[in-house]
Formats: C-alpha cells, sequence, structure tokens
C-alpha cells in the first residue's frame, strides 16, 4: 500500500502537536562535531533551501558540544569509566505508540529508580558536567509540545535512550529523521542482528557508557525506554544478564494510524528537507513485522522470573492495579513505596484528550492480512471490513505518554 495521506482520514481531534517554530531546539542540537560531519557527508549535504540556517545553526553548536565533551571527559572520565552498575535495568519494550512512554513514566515515580531525562539524550556527551549551567537558559527554545501530539516536554521528562546513541554519533534508524528524502539508513540497527562484529562492540560500550554517566548523576536502578530496544533482547542479555523486562501491547488498529503521523510529523520537525509523504505505510507495516519476529525469537531467552506482559488497555484502565502486578512478576520491591505516586499520577491525568482518527476500510483490511496474527496473539478482535461501512471506527493517535487519558476513550479499548 502506498499513500499514507489517502488511506488513513484525517484526524478527528483539534490540531495537536508544537508548531514548527525556526528558533526551536531540535534533539540533533546535542550532537558533537564528528558525528554531525559524518551525517551530513553520508547525505552528500542534501539540505533543503529552508532548512540552511538550521543547518548552520548545528555546524557551530556541534562545535561547543565536541569542546564540552573534552571537557568533561578530562574532569569525570575516569569517575565514569570506574562506575558500575549494580542493578541491572529495566527495559519498557513496545512498538512505537503502544503505550510505552506511560508505562515508563509510571515507573520512574518509584523514588528507587531513576532515567534518562531529556537533556541527557540531548546532551549525553556532556550532560554530567553542562546541565546545571545550559537548562534553564535554554528553556525558553524548548518545544511546549512533542512534535506529534499534546504530551508537554520539558528537560526533567524521562526520554528514549535511542535519542542519546544518535548524539552520540552512533549510528540508528531514528538518523533517517533528519534527511528525510534520502533512502533510509542505518536500518540494520533496528535489531542489531546484521550489525558487523566491530561495530557492534562499539554500540555496546557507548550504551554502557551512557548508563555509567546516568549512575554518576543517580546511583539508583535505571528505567530505560525506547521501541528499538524490543528486537535487541539478546543484545540486552549479553550486556545485562539480569535485565528486568515489560512488554506493552496495543491495539494494531490504532498502533497503525498513529505511528505513520508520528514518523510524519517528527521528519517535519527534526528534519533538514521537506519529507515525502508517500512511503510511510510500508514502512510501518515492514517494520512492525521485522521487530515481533525477532522479538518472539529471542522472548524465550528471559528468565520467566525477569519478564512481564502487558496491554495498554488494562494499564489505562487501571493504572494502579496494573502497575502492582508488574512490580510483582519482576520482582522490583515494595509496591507500597511507589503505589502513591502512581496512584496521584492517574488522578492528574485522567482528563487528557487524546487523538482520534478514522481508518478506511482498505487499510483496515491491510491491517488484518499483515498484522492480524498479532492481534490474535494479544487478544484483540479482527473486525470485519464491513464493520467499516456501517459505523466507522476510531482509534486514538495518541501513545499514552505522560499525559494520557486513563479514562480510557472507546476508540483504543479492545474487543
Amino acid at each position: 500500500m502506498t499513500g499514507g495521506t489517502q488511506q488513513e482520514k484525517k484526524s478527528k481531534s483539534p490540531s495537536s502537536g508544537t508548531r514548527d517554530q525556526p528558533w526551536q531546539l531540535r534533539i540533533w542540537t546535542g550532537i558533537c562535531a564528528g558525528a554531525w560531519y559524518r551525517i551530513l557527508w553520508r547525505n552528500r549535504f542534501a539540505v533543503g533551501p529552508t532548512r540552511i540556517g538550521m543547518a548552520l545553526l548545528l555546524c557551530g553548536i556541534s562545535g561547543i558540544n565536541t569542546l564540552l565533551w573534552l571537557v568533561q571527559t578530562a574532569l569525570m572520565g575516569r569517575q565514569i569509566d570506574r562506575t558500575r552498575i549494580r542493578q541491572a535495568p529495566v527495559f519498557v519494550l513496545g512498538h512505537w505508540r503502544s503505550g510505552t512512554t506511560l508505562l515508563h513514566e509510571l515507573l520512574v515515580l518509584d523514588p528507587r529508580h531513576t532515567y534518562p531525562d531529556t537533556f541527557s539524550c540531548f546532551a549525553p556527551n556532556h550532560f554530567l558536567l553542562s546541565a546545571p549551567y545550559v537548562k534553564w537558559w535554554l528553556g525558553y527554545l524548548m518545544p511546549k509540545q512533542r512534535p506529534m501530539d499534546n504530551m508537554s516536554v520539558s528537560w526533567d521528562h524521562p526520554q528514549e535512550d535511542e535519542w542519546a546513541l544518535c548524539n552520540m554519533g552512533i549510528p540508528s534508524p531514528y538518523l533517517m529523521l533528519i534527511f528525510p528524502r534520502r533512502p533510509r539508513q542505518c536500518q540494520e540497527y533496528m535489531d542489531l542482528r546484521e550489525v558487523p562484529a566491530p561495530a557492534l562492540a562499539r554500540w555496546k560500550r557507548a550504551l554502557v557508557w551512557f548508563l555509567k554517566a546516568l549512575t554518576v548523576q543517580n546511583p539508583k536502578r535505571i528505567v530505560l525506554k525506547s521501541p528499538p530496544h524490543t528486537c535487541r533482547i539478546k543484545t540486552l542479555l549479553e550486556l545485562f544478564p539480569d535485565a528486568r523486562f515489560v512488554h506493552i501491547v496495543r491495539d494494531p488498529y490504532v498502533i497503525f494510524p498513529s505511528t505513520i503521523r508520528t514518523w510524519k510529523r517528527m521528519s517535519r520537525f527534526h528534519g533538514l528537507q521537506k519529507p515525502y509523504e508517500e512511503g510511510w505505510e510500508e514502512y510501518v507495516f515492514n517494520t512492525f513485522n521485522r521487530m515481533y519476529d525477532v522479538y518472539e525469537e529471542d522472548r524465550k531467552l528471559v528468565d520467566p522470573a525477569h519478564f512481564c506482559e502487558i496491554r495498554y488497555e488494562d494499564l489505562v484502565a487501571d493504572p494502579v492495579g496494573q502497575m502492582e502486578r508488574v512490580y510483582r512478576d519482576l520482582d522490583l520491591g515494595d509496591y507500597e513505596a511507589a503505589h502513591p505516586a502512581i496512584q496521584q499520577y492517574a488522578e492528574r491525568t485522567k482528563d487528557y484528550k487524546v487523538n482520534r482518527y478514522e481508518l478506511a476500510p482498505a487499510t483496515r483490511d491491510e491491517i488484518t492480512r499483515r498484522w492480524g496474527a498479532f492481534a490474535e496473539r494479544y487478544g484483540y478482535a479482527l473486525e470485519p471490513v464491513e464493520a467499516q461501512h456501517e459505523g466507522g471506527e476510531e482509534g486514538t493517535g495518541e501513545e499514552g505518554t505522560g499525559l494520557i487519558c486513563l479514562k480510557g476513550p472507546e476508540g483504543a479499548a479492545h474487543k
């Protein structure tokens, strides 16, 4: 299928996501010079006319990031290298828009946990040195919302560690967002299976270094969330044999349009070119299947006592009860220590408004054909296409991040 904008009807919710203002920070603003110029060279400096200013700004700021990295390395490099990660991390697994961010934010409410925040992922090379001095005066350049939904953004929000790897110069499938008109690059880093041994060793060193730096900042159990980790279980276990994994799933008829919206909005906001509107449907279909083919194979490697699965719809309906189950299944310690904050969070965010979509019958039919096995495996009904003609179908486009509607909109409820 092609032509995502033709198959996916317009959202029925009010406009959501931050407006693209030229002065706002992009996630790449924290990248070092070497990594930045390698990206430009690999993409033949194919910067769009309206993004030349952004590209020049990044060229200048990348030099500052390199200088700060050298200073932090001189002052704190040995301390970081000597630091031990005493508790194996907790990894939140799940496809984009499955509710991974909601689950991540609930887990990090526990005072015994820590996490990579937006600033540490924005400036992973020097955040230990620069955070006290930089965050306050760059705050006014931060967008107030994420590009794809109404979730608020701040330096202290939990963030995906995949962005940190990007800004450390580690290849990532997320780099396709910088030059979205070029062939999608670094896709082998989605599951790491075809990455050459030296490059894979570099990836491992970078992740461990970043987690050590987080431990220097706050020596607690780290909770991590990046959707690509869903198909990296084997590699993550090689680094952390005692790691905990919690996997969240969601109705695939909701995931599909929301993921397409996410990639489109992210590539427009963070890219240095005007992106193509076509081709996203096939990419989402293929990436989802690739992710879960690997996941289903590698999940067998995890100690059952270190593994838990939940459904987004159940988490939305009963966040307190579901989180208690996660703590019990993963043996994360006394749940009562986290219960009050989780209860308050649920009350505070229960009225959040989500994006809503209609699916064209042909799109729903294709989702059933290509993701039907996933839907049946996790208990989601395969609604016949004819039902679309009778009453229509709505699904939420919001992932369920820091401000998800905990009432559970009808469109997101499983059948």
